[in-house]
């Protein structure tokens, strides 16, 4: 195997890792690695990919921002992105960051382990609460965020904008979530593993009535939209938002050199435990706007902001065993069952081992006396065995040679592959309940009532394939003892769950072709082809010269997509899915290959608030009429549409002397 093959297999199982660990974290409250094994990952990822740029796919986790808007929350786009951080984790580190950005005064505050929120006032009211989403596209919880005391309704003082983005952390402080959880227990009911978990939790309750009785609180730590702001620095824009009633942290400092920033760091370090709320680090700015500006951003993250991560916090407990569970892709991965221990405010029963040489190179026998952290006060890992504390009694782990649930032999799928795989992907029962599971989950199809619990049941007796998914009956689901002793009658509980499946068949294409499980097509190469092509067929008969053309898709992409489409079983997916009335294409679509619209051959860029339809319906207008929806200006945008709060992107616009139209101008050409 060349070198070059090598990288690009390391890539696909890099990628593959990452957004899996970013799904369960972001969109499941759910953490399966440490941060700082998470850490390492997206490090090794980033360095691949700058030796080797073809191998950049449309889904790396390079290329976007964790996460994905809930359905069951209306869909809010946000003015500005909303950008993740980079990362330091040592004082060398951050001094490397400071020499790239020069000599600046630098901005240090809390990294508040909570949930990031967007907050948009229009003339100084409230008009919406989202969260990050996937940085472009938030949840709408606006009704949840109302009911927080410490978020104002309306901004009250001077110089308050026509439009501005605010954000901001919402988290549970210590003693209020001590508090809930006191209360859950003397409820009988399960209480939440740590702050942040509860935070999420609470935000996202579908009744606003539930969160108004959450303590929720908020810090703001920076604004989005704001055209023409007149400020000169970031610590000058958090006195203005002060004094507009918003709620700004007493422990922000601006220093002059890095070696102050490194004090700040190490001080706060020492407080961390005697906080009101959990924070997991310190974020460092430069406090210059201007120099903010000049510095810009990469595709992920501001050049000018860095997050220094503190060091986790271990404790000492027993490895009970070592199982293998195997997932969607028919990876097989060890995990450890470990004697219930409390550390960074949570209990941690299971962590990670990811394959059996990483078993062995960490050194642990079942049995033993282990090192376990939370890094980042998020994430267990196991650092090593208590060799001195060994009794004899201690055993060897041996990876099985057979899939735990279908009994197929593991094996390595190519060359040099250390992980082993299931090869029984159609009928193999763990594969294919993770992957209806996947199917159901938020950033996919986003079916409230087929959790994993759900999936696990279905797959034990009614689906052999998910293939059958959108043809279950009531009939079928009343024979199932699980929804017979599920809370309400067992009609009620069946219908719905029909009902969802119903719901979810006239998702987005973009979404179908997510919850297909094709390798490398995650939510960002899917927009890009449902954009495109229009429909699944148009994807699946387009070769992949065509398909790597795409935005965002591929050369490594593109064979996945051809490869999957081959298999007879998944063709089988796409048939029943289509004969059970699961949309298999955008209603009305007159892109690349159909009608001519207005808007064939123009590529058009919408930013700022609209009035008569949200951002993501002027989008579907212009697919609908034969154009390409752009999220980025360029020399090859034809035209802007630009509503009240735009921003960089109507700037640059107007730098490229393009045209830029109103919404009125707009809806007149939509005819």
């Amino acid at each position: 195997m060349s070198e070059h093959e090598g990288a690009a297999e390391r890539v696909n199982e890099l990628v593959d890792l990452i957004n899996t660990h970013r799904r369960a974290y972001y969109e499941g409250n759910t953490v399966l690695v440490s941060d700082a094994e998470y850490d390492a990952l997206l490090q090794e990822l980033e360095s691949l990919e700058g030796k080797y740029p073809e191998l950049i796919t449309g889904d790396s986790p390079t290329q976007t921002v964790g996460g994905s808007a809930n359905v069951a929350f209306s869909p809010v786009t946000h003015l500005e992105r909303m950008m993740s951080l980079d990362n330091a984790f040592s004082a060398e580190e951050l001094k490397a960051w400071a020499t790239k950005v020069g000599n600046v005064k630098f901005l240090c505050e809390l990294k508040i382990d909570g949930l990031a929120i967007n907050l948009r006032y229009e003339n100084g009211n409230l008009v919406s609460a989202a969260t990050r989403g996937d940085g472009v596209v938030g949840e709408d919880v606006t009704a949840n965020v109302l009911t927080i005391k410490s978020i104002p309704r309306k901004l009250t003082g001077e110089g308050i904008p026509p439009v501005v983005e605010i954000r901001g952390e919402i988290f549970f402080g210590l003693e209020d979530f001590a508090k809930l959880n006191e209360s859950l227990i003397a409820d009988g009911k399960a209480p939440f593993a740590n702050p942040r978990n509860s935070a999420s939790g609470s935000l996202r309750q579908k009744d606003p009535k539930v969160t108004a009785t959450r303590p929720l609180q908020m810090l703001v730590h920076g604004i989005g939209a704001w055209q023409n702001a007149p400020l000169a620095n970031q610590s000058e824009l958090y006195g203005l938002l002060a004094s507009w009633g918003l709620p700004t942290s007493n422990r922000v400092r601006v220093v002059e050199t890095i070696e102050e920033v490194i004090e700040y760091v190490e001080d706060l370090q020492a407080q961390r435990h005697s906080l009101q709320h959990e924070i997991d680090g310190v974020v460092v700015k430069v406090d210059s706007l201007n120099e903010q500006r000049e510095l810009g951003f990469t595709s992920r993250a501001p050049r000018w902001a860095i997050a220094y991560k503190y060091p986790p916090e271990q404790v000492n407990t027993k490895l009970l065993d070592i199982r293998v569970s195997v997932g969607r892709t028919g990876r097989a991965t060890p995990y450890a069952v470990v004697e219930p221990v409390k550390v960074a405010g949570s209990v941690i029963e299971f962590a990670t081992l990811h394959n059996q040489d990483v078993v062995k190179a960490k050194g642990v026998l079942i049995g033993d006396t282990i090192v376990i952290r939370k890094a980042g006060d998020v994430i267990p890992e196991i650092l090593g065995p208590v060799i001195e504390l060994r009794t004899g009694s201690e055993r060897a782990f041996v990876m099985p040679k057979n899939c735990p649930d279908c009994g197929a032999e593991l094996r390595s799928m190519s060359e040099g592959d250390i992980d082993l795989r299931c090869p029984n992907a159609e009928s193999c029962p763990a594969q294919l309940r993770e992957r209806v599971a996947h199917i159901g989950s938020r950033g996919v199809l986003d079916i409230e009532a087929l959790g994993e619990v759900t999936a696990v049941e279905l797959c034990k007796d009614l689906l052999k394939s998910e293939s059958e998914l959108f043809a279950l009956t009531m009939e079928q689901l009343l024979t199932v003892d699980y929804f017979k002793k599920k809370d309400g009658t067992p009609a009620e509980v069946s219908l719905k769950l029909l009902k969802n499946l119903d719901d979810a068949k006239t998702r987005p294409l973009w979404r179908i072709l997510v919850a297909l499980n094709i390798r490398h097509v995650g939510p960002v190469a899917a927009r890009s082809l449902a954009n495109h092509f229009g429909s699944i067929d148009a994807i699946f008969a387009a070769n992949e010269s065509e398909l790597s053309e795409v935005d965002g898709v591929g050369a490594i992409l593109a064979q996945s997509l051809k490869e999957w489409i081959q298999v007879d079983w998944h063709q089988r997916i796409v048939d029943r899915w289509r004969e059970c009335g699961v949309a298999m294409a955008t209603e009305g679509f007159a892109g690349p290959g159909g009608a001519e619209g207005v808007f064939s051959g123009k590529t058009i860029v919408v930013t700022g608030t609209l009035v008569e339809m949200t951002r993501e319906q002027a989008e579907e207008e212009i697919i609908s009429r034969g154009g390409k929806a752009s999220g980025s200006v360029s020399k090859n945008t034809s035209f802007v549409v630009a509503g009240p709060g735009a921003g960089s992107k109507l700037a640059k616009a107007e730098t490229l002397g393009l045209e830029v139209i109103d919404e009125a101008e707009f809806i007149k050409r939509l005819g």
